[in-house]
Formats: structure tokens, sequence, C-alpha cells
């Protein structure tokens, strides 16, 4: 599933797609993508049309598009979801599900999804976070962050600090790559008790988080099949940076050892066995 930077990335190639365009015609391919929406594709569509998109938004995973309406198209990619830029009447990509055409007739934005886990809804936002995602911590690049806060909250929780990370309530944007990428930076076991961590030590792991994410933002993020690309079709770079993360049996490239692949939460975790060593007090 994409997580902070992959989302940014998208957020970043649509800006200059969608601000200050307005929408003459709206096609939903498929209802899935819009399930959540109240009134289905029809209400979808009429909300959409006649109206001017402002400067999208991202809080963690999600992105937002304002409307001159004070309405906001909320969307999450899911697993597989993207957006596409495109000329009118260019070749459909497959598994577009909702396409956008635009009064300038300029170039249609497409919304592709394979495995339609992701979703578009117009939400009652006013000019500001959609009330959906209202209850999402603030992600390590917003203005509304505060790590001093998310340090104190962490360390009152009582479980393994992956599960922390993971927690989009503490903090959002970070999912399973990056949360081992973060703990192989700071040198700590995805068991560590949060209870126990001493403040310095939690914040050279959120400053970890953001170190990681931002090289993530510079490369592109991380894609590695075809189902995560920007709005060119372009892929993400971050894969070939990674030092953890689906490294199972390579060398640690801090000190050799060969990283390690454990069973975690339904998924994997990685780790370097000498640099992360496991912790007495295992939750």
């Amino acid at each position: 599933m994409p997580e902070l930077p992959e989302v940014e990335v998208v957020r970043r190639g649509l800006a200059p797609h969608l601000v200050g365009r307005t929408v003459a015609a709206v096609e939903v391919l498929h209802p899935r993508p819009v399930r959540r929406q109240p009134g289905g594709p029809a209400d979808f569509a009429a909300r959409l049309v006649g109206r001017t998109f402002g400067e999208p938004a991202r809080r963690g995973k999600y992105l937002w598009f304002p409307l001159d309406s004070g309405e906001a198209v909320l969307a999450h990619l899911g697993m597989s979801g993207q957006f596409r830029v495109d000329a009118p009447g260019a070749p459909d990509q497959a598994h577009v599900r909702v396409r956008l055409a635009f009064a300038d007739e300029g170039p249609e934005v497409r919304f592709c999804d394979q495995r339609m886990f992701g979703g578009l809804l117009v939400s009652e936002a006013d000019d500001g976070v959609p009330p959906e995602i209202a209850h999402i911590a603030p992600d390590p690049f917003e203005e509304a962050y505060d790590a001093d806060a998310v340090v104190r909250a962490l360390r009152r929780r009582r479980t393994g600090v992956k599960r922390a990370l993971l927690d989009q309530t503490l903090v959002s944007g970070i999912g399973n790559i990056y949360a081992d990428e973060s703990l192989w930076l700071a040198r700590m076991h995805y068991a560590q008790a949060t209870d126990v961590l001493t403040a310095p030590r939690a914040r050279d792991l959120l400053e970890a988080v953001r170190t990681i994410m931002g090289r993530a933002l510079d490369q592109g993020g991380t894609s590695f099949d075809t189902l995560y690309v920007d709005v060119n079709g372009e892929s993400g770079y971050f894969d070939r940076s990674l030092n953890a993360y689906g490294q199972e049996d390579r060398p640690c490239p801090r000190c050799g050892t060969p990283i390690r692949r454990e069973a975690f939460m339904n998924r994997s975790s990685f780790r370097c066995p000498r640099c992360q060593r496991q912790p007495r007090n295992r939750h």
C-alpha cells in the first residue's frame, strides 16, 4: 500500500493539473471506487461538474482536493489506486474507473484501480481536514505536527514500538516499509517496549522517520511493481536505497550481518540482528 512519500509524490504531480481548473464532465466507469458516496455515482458526478479545484492537500496516506463549493474530493489509493493525467481522447490505461474532463479541454485526470480497494468521496469538508479523517493524527511533514507531543504519547503507550508507528492515530503516513527503514536507521528492534523508551530515544526514532521518508520523497517514493506510479506513469526509485525492508539475507549496509525477516502482525518485519538487538521485555 502506498505510504506517505508515495501519496505526496502523487499530490505534487496532480497539483498543476487540478488547481484553478473547472470540471466539465465526470464519468464513473465502475461504481466501487465511489461506494462511500451517499448518493452513488450520479451524486458524485453532480457535485463535481461546474466546480473548480483548489490546491491538493494530504494527511498521511489520504489526499483531498478542495472545491470552490467548500467541499473536497477525499481520495485514498488503497492497494493499487493511481491518478493518471492524459490528453482527451487518449487510450485508457488499464483499470480506469473514474474520468474527469475539464472546461479548458486540456488534460484529463483519470483514477485507475486494479484491485479497487481505493476510493473517492465528495466530502462536506469546509476548507479544512475532511471530517472522515479528522481522527487521523498529523503526519511528520505537517505544520500541525508536534514532535514533543508525539514523544509523550508514544511513551505512554504499552506496546511494541513498530505497532505504535503503524497506529495512524499517533502519527500518520507510516506503513510497513518506512517503519522498518526508520527502525533500522535508529538501531531499534520492532518489539522495543514504548513505555520504557527514554525521551531522547523516542525523538531519535521520530527524526529517523522524517529522514527516511524525506529521502524517499526525493527519489519519487518506493515502487516494487507497476501498481505504484506517479501521474505520468513513472516509478519511484527508493526501493534501490532500502537498507532493511525486503533485504532478507543481504548484508546490513552498516555492519554486514545478514538482514533477517520475521513474522509480524500477519506481515513481515526486516531487521539487522546485530544493529537491532531483541529487547529483554518483548511485547
